[in-house]
């Protein structure tokens, strides 16, 4: 059996054979997993909530139940495998803080991405640690702190799925969750060299949600490798009829090897999303060492970019909407002496909210169609889109978000995130693989955008490009 570290860095479907072939037991990989969140994540603050105790006892359960005899077909395909939470999905009788002590608790029921995972055989050992209301795509809030980026304790680790980021690439856990309305699963999984798939809008259904009908947030999963994605993406995806956007077509077609022959495939690719927005040069750079291995893999390969300018207004008119649904309930009952209980840019954007007019909205759904068709015509042309996931590298943990990108002033605490959101707004799949490093170490990712709904043919190529880079195995210093 492998060193615990090194057990702690394999793969997870190399880590589900094990199990199945009962070659590792659930609670010795439960127990690594645990030895490894003890030595690391006091530097690097990932896990906010630990229930080691419960936890043993689901592993225990799991390796009765292979050693009574159930076969590989009579388990589920996390049977055994240790995940976290993201801290803003409800776990039944497990604290979930959102990040906010308005929030601050313990639910008595699983939101619908829990109960697949859980019932895909998965062990919850934690929650994984999370922005104010998951606001911002850098992980810090007033309750447990900032978390840091493994790669250099003294950069942010991105979010809002920062903490499950940076838990996967120290080697806490093999597989997490995460939720991405502007980039959280994105960002993070580039600033921390791992994976991180916002599926399609309905891949992985939501509920309970508020706006059931919104397709800018999604739900989706993070992993060190696009195949450990792929799995933990076939317990998650399926039809639920608690969701009125949720795809019939079910999670196990995930399952499925991603090997898949690239040769002949029409490939774009823009450093800069077509002149949209200012990119720093060592992000650049990895962008454009990504082009000559998708030539190497026999694509063909060219620059273009659909005209992504109209996802400026859906976006940020969309969000405004549903900040005004999600929190301003909230915001009304924050009590008048301490109005800094909630942060200052969810009441900011949550009041922008409440500005909007009929015609604004209105304005925003007929340019949410528009753009909706010009992706839809590019991807008539081409297989993939190829970007930055972020703008910049991993920035200073200590300042709340980049104000200068490329010398280019930002305005407010999303503009540095226009290369994500851009691509919410088009509601395509899209995916952070990792794409290299700077000279001084630290990670960029590579965004992978297909046409809608191909999140399979998506994974594939995010899949043969990580087989010929590898960058994936380089692990954090520390």
């Amino acid at each position: 059996m492998p060193h615990d570290d090194d057990l702690c860095f394999l793969p997870a479907l190399e880590l589900a054979d094990l199990l199945r072939r009962r070659e590792v037991s659930a609670r010795e990989l439960l127990r690594a997993h645990l030895d490894r969140i003890e030595r690391v994540n006091p530097a690097v603050n990932a896990i906010v909530t630990l229930v080691a105790e419960r936890a043993f006892d689901a592993a225990k359960a799991a390796d009765e139940r292979l050693a009574a005899g159930a076969g590989p077909g009579d388990v589920g395909p996390l049977h055994g495998l240790p995940i976290a939470h993201k801290d803003t999905h409800n776990t039944a009788g497990i604290r979930t803080s959102h990040g906010s002590r308005l929030a601050d608790g313990v639910p008595d029921q699983d939101d619908l991405v829990i109960e697949r995972i859980k019932a895909a055989g998965a062990i919850t050992l934690g929650k994984t640690n999370v922005p104010e209301f998951a606001a911002g795509s850098h992980t810090f809030n007033p309750i447990f702190g900032a978390t840091h980026n493994p790669y250099d304790l003294g950069r942010s680790a991105g979010g809002s799925s920062g903490g499950a980021a940076a838990a996967l690439a120290s080697g806490m856990v093999p597989l997490a969750d995460g939720s991405d309305t502007g980039g959280s699963l994105r960002n993070p999984a580039s600033f921390c060299n791992v994976v991180g798939l916002r599926p399609s809008p309905g891949r992985v259904p939501t509920w309970p949600t508020a706006a059931a009908w919104n397709t800018l947030p999604v739900k989706g999963p993070m992993a060190r490798t696009v195949g450990d994605a792929a799995l933990l993406l076939s317990a998650m995806a399926g039809p639920d009829p608690r969701s009125p956007i949720a795809l019939e077509e079910p999670g196990a077609r995930f399952a499925r090897p991603l090997d898949h022959d690239p040769r002949g495939l029409r490939v774009a690719w823009s450093p800069d999303l077509g002149g949209l927005v200012p990119v720093e040069p060592a992000v650049a750079r990895a962008v454009e060492s990504a082009v000559t291995v998708f030539e190497d893999l026999g694509c063909v390969v060219e620059e273009a970019c659909p005209d992504l300018a109209e996802g400026e207004e859906v976006f940020r008119t969309l969000r405004a909407w549903l900040f005004e649904i999600s929190f301003g309930p909230l915001m009304d009952r924050c009590p008048e002496d301490h109005p800094d209980a909630l942060k200052r840019t969810i009441r900011e954007n949550t009041e922008e909210g409440r500005r909007l007019t009929g015609p604004a909205l209105g304005r925003a759904e007929v340019a949410h169609a528009r753009l909706f068709h010009r992706v839809r015509e590019f991807f008539e042309r081409y297989d993939a889109l190829l970007l930055p996931v972020s703008q910049v590298v991993p920035f200073d943990v200590t300042a709340e978000y980049p104000t200068e990108v490329a010398g280019v002033p930002m305005e407010d605490y999303l503009d540095w995130m226009r290369s994500a959101y851009l691509i919410s707004s088009t509601g395509s799949p899209a995916l952070s693989v990792p794409a290299g490093f700077t000279p001084e170490g630290l990670p960029v990712g590579l965004q992978i955008v297909g046409p809608h709904r191909a999140d399979f043919a998506v994974l594939q190529l995010g899949h043969a490009f990580e087989q010929a880079t590898g960058h994936w195995r380089r692990r954090p210093p520390r």
